[in-house]
């Protein structure tokens, strides 16, 4: 039976230092455990073929389909504040790209694929817990009309992977409109290849952007544009309680999705002060930290395209502090109508910033601030460049 995924590949073609070529790693005995029928079929996928043995062993990485150029993305990152100027896919492949049904351009990536060159000391592999998480949370973001990475499938991989205990194996089949993340761009620009981050983001704008392609000025309307997307999404996420748990760099998205579901969760009681990851003892990435953290991120692109501004640094960080300055707006403006949603009020009226200011005055902190202020541009950049050795974060912790 043959299994055809109709790729249509850009990411790969690409220059080599954005990526490692790499294979998945077979695994012994595929089993699928659940298919996403209404995304494969979305994707112009047979949801029949994919649920046969043949279809499980491709969605494990045990074969390949005709048409994949399989991948390693290269990404760097601020891991709880820390620069790691080298992170990549340690234990995800990117198969291809393919068009769904409305037109739109979508990764399809293997999580829990086995080692790549970006995985320092990883295996590679995933847990089956991990994976049944991210399937479940990504479907219920949206099913809540929330910007997210999809899931089109959890396999069971017939092995186990050694964390604290020994646990089964399992492989994620993740959908998003593209695995680009801030730390894609922090790769290139702490290498100081000025080069490299204008083919990224010249791809960015090709791929997620494109009516902003003949603009004046296309990568100050690049940063405007994903700044207005992370505003959005952050505001889309407290309503309803969510939260990521892990907001670094490497896990936001150009593309104003959700992704990487890690230690997050959605609070049972309104508690501003709420972390799920069970290393985030300073709740830097706490529920009411999130929007300051998104901008702090914003922040890091921002550095990252200075140089494609203007040569007068001077004059490029002028401009992209205005545009980061646009962030709370749109986030304000964002956060109340979800507010009002949730209450079921339709027409926006003054006064609607006090939505919010019942539960967070009960909890001591004021609605105001959830509002982010701009942080300090321009100096951290050369700071991240002089880190040789940084200090990784508990990778063994995050595998889990």
């Amino acid at each position: 039976m043959t299994v055809h995924f109709p790729f249509q590949n850009t990411y790969s073609a690409l220059p080599a230092n954005f990526f490692a070529r790499v294979a998945p790693t077979p695994v012994a005995a595929p089993r699928l455990i659940k298919l996403n029928r209404a995304l494969a079929i979305h994707l112009g996928l047979d949801p029949d073929v994919l649920e046969s043995p043949e279809g499980a062993e491709i969605l494990a990485g045990k074969r390949l389909p005709d048409g994949a150029d399989p991948i390693a993305m290269a990404y760097a990152g601020h891991q709880f504040g820390h620069f790691v100027p080298q992170l990549g896919d340690g234990r995800a492949i990117l198969l291809g790209e393919v068009i769904d049904k409305d037109g739109v351009r979508r990764d399809i990536q293997l999580k829990g694929s086995g080692p790549t060159p970006f995985s320092r000391r990883g295996d590679g592999r995933a847990a089956l817990g991990p994976v049944l998480r991210e399937y479940i949370v990504s479907e219920a973001m949206f099913a809540l009309g929330i910007p997210t990475t999809r899931s089109l499938a959890a396999v069971t991989s017939g092995e186990r992977v050694q964390r604290e205990t020994m646990l089964p194996g399992a492989v994620l089949t993740r959908v998003a409109a593209s695995h680009i993340r801030v730390g894609t761009f922090q790769f290139f620009a702490a290498r100081g290849d000025t080069d490299g981050v204008r083919q990224l983001a010249d791809h960015v704008i090709a791929r997620h952007y494109p009516d902003i392609g003949m603009a004046e000025r296309p990568y100050h309307a690049l940063l405007e544009r994903v700044v207005a997307r992370q505003a959005d999404l952050v505001a889309r996420w407290l309503p309803v309680g969510f939260i990521h748990g892990v907001m670094n760099t490497d896990n936001t998205s150009i593309s104003g999705e959700t992704i990487d579901y890690g230690p997050c969760a959605f609070m049972d009681e309104y508690n501003p002060a709420q972390v799920f990851s069970s290393i985030d003892e300073m709740g830097r990435y706490a529920y009411a930290n999130q929007p300051r953290i998104a901008l702090w991120n914003l922040t890091r692109l921002a550095e990252c395209l200075l140089r494609l501004f203007s040569d007068d640094q001077d004059k490029a960080i002028e401009q992209a502090q205005f545009i980061l300055g646009e962030f709370a707006e749109k986030f304000t403006a964002a956060y109340q109508a979800g507010l009002r949603r949730k209450i079921g009020l339709f027409t926006a009226r003054d006064g609607d910033e006090a939505l919010g200011a019942g539960p967070a005055r009960r909890h001591g902190k004021e609605p105001g601030r959830l509002h982010p202020h701009v942080p300090p541009l321009g100096r951290r950049r050369r700071r991240c460049r002089q880190r040789q050795r940084p200090r990784p974060v508990h990778r063994s912790r995050r595998l889990r």
